[in-house]
């Protein structure tokens, strides 16, 4: 069986590596991507202040009634006063008496905001937090990656089999000792292990030229890859396992890769959105990824800290390749 899944693997493999247009667009696209937006997003907004509120009632203070201040209610107040210390946050307000408030002294926008906060209460409770700033580019490039992994995983397996399943090709496989679980397993793995080799190539090259920080391990890095990339491999193999035509997989998976790039924070966070759409947005493989990426990179997290993630992941690849086992047909009609 190893034998059967090894041959399949490597002509696979091949068959990618020779198509030179497509290994270059999965190696220079996300560089490309990484330092447009980088220097887009480079400036950020100067005349904005940003200051969440916990128990948050505009009635109850004067200061939450200062103009050009954007006062955000907020619940988690943990990941409130690590955005503080990130400088994501300019301040973090609990309403009381007396107020108490969490700023950042080497924040320039935090130390405006105290100034502010001070000439309508002297009496406020300060509370230092301390942190490093975190770039725009430092945040991107786990999206930017983990986008270039979902597109290269769905339709790098997905579309692959549905057009071997239109030419014929999979009709003349039924017919070699080849099993449906091996056939899949061999397409599986060759696009899990170039994806995975292409993602660390980039990121590589991206680091080193644009000193990405990464606070937590490389081998939890890896391991998120690994994991993320074959709960993404796992869908498009749903899809894979009875569409015929190529126009209707690449609908499917469009249907299935744009909702997930808007809703799992590639280019920006959707902690200030509804909770409603934070829920919906946990069913894509791609959240869980990043989340743990981000996690690993920014806050130098262990494999306990994202071992929700992974066990997630885990679930996602399983449910999903054995449905899409018990799906998968070999004929086009």
């Amino acid at each position: 069986m190893l034998g059967r899944i090894w041959a399949v693997l490597n002509a696979r493999s091949l068959e990618f590596v020779r198509d030179r247009a497509s290994v270059g667009w999965n190696v220079f696209m996300p560089i490309v991507l990484v330092f447009g937006l980088s220097i887009v997003f480079s400036r950020e907004d100067t005349d904005q202040f940003l200051v969440a509120v916990l128990e948050a009632d505009t009635a109850t203070h004067t200061f939450l009634q200062t103009r050009y201040i954007d006062f955000t209610p907020i619940e988690d107040r943990t990941n409130a006063i690590r955005m503080v210390g990130r400088h994501q946050l300019d301040m973090l307000i609990e309403t009381g008496t007396p107020l108490r408030y969490w700023v950042n002294p080497e924040s320039p926008k935090g130390y405006i905001v105290e100034r502010l906060l001070l000439q309508t209460d002297p009496s406020a409770i300060k509370e230092s937090v301390a942190g490093e700033a975190v770039r725009y580019v430092d945040w991107l490039v786990p999206g930017v990656l983990g986008m270039n992994m979902m597109f290269s995983c769905l339709f790098g397996v997905g579309y692959v089999v549905v057009r071997y399943r239109k030419s014929g090709f999979l009709k003349r496989l039924r017919a070699t000792p080849l099993s449906a679980f091996e056939f899949i397993s061999a397409q599986a793995l060759s696009r899990l292990i170039l994806t995975v080799a292409i993602t660390s190539f980039v990121f590589a090259a991206v680091s080193l030229t644009l000193d990405i920080k990464t606070e937590g391990s490389y081998l939890s890095l890896l391991m998120v890859a690994v994991l993320g990339g074959g709960a993404l491999i796992a869908y498009s193999l749903v899809v894979a396992a009875r569409a015929t035509s190529e126009e209707f997989a690449g609908g499917l998976l469009n249907l299935m890769s744009w909702p997930m790039m808007m809703l799992s924070g590639v280019f920006y966070s959707l902690e200030g959105s509804p909770a409603w759409v934070q829920s919906f947005a946990k069913i894509y493989p791609l959240t869980h990824m990043l989340t743990a990426a981000r996690s690993i990179m920014i806050d130098g997290a262990g494999l306990i800290e994202i071992m929700p993630q992974l066990a997630i992941l885990a679930v996602m690849t399983f449910v999903a390749l054995a449905l899409g086992s018990l799906m998968f047909r070999w004929r086009f009609t």
